[in-house]
């Protein structure tokens, strides 16, 4: 696991994220909505956003896994 740690703007207290939490951040901001998640935090994304970070997060987790396995 990672040490790495976020402040996020309305969130107090630091929270030393795991790697899934990183490759969420990333898939977010790859998707454009980190701004939103920062301000808002992620209850404020729709469920069609969710939902498309919660599937690509699974695909690279598959795909990780097969590539472990070769």
């Amino acid at each position: 696991m990672s040490g790495k740690s976020i402040k996020i703007e309305n969130i107090k207290k630091e929270k030393v994220l795991t790697d899934s939490d990183l490759l969420k951040y990333e898939i977010a901001e790859e998707l454009g909505l980190l701004d939103k998640v920062r301000k808002s935090g992620w209850k404020s994304l729709t469920a069609k956003e969710s939902g498309r970070i919660g599937g690509l997060m699974n695909k690279r987790g598959r795909a990780k896994k097969d590539d472990d396995e070769s």
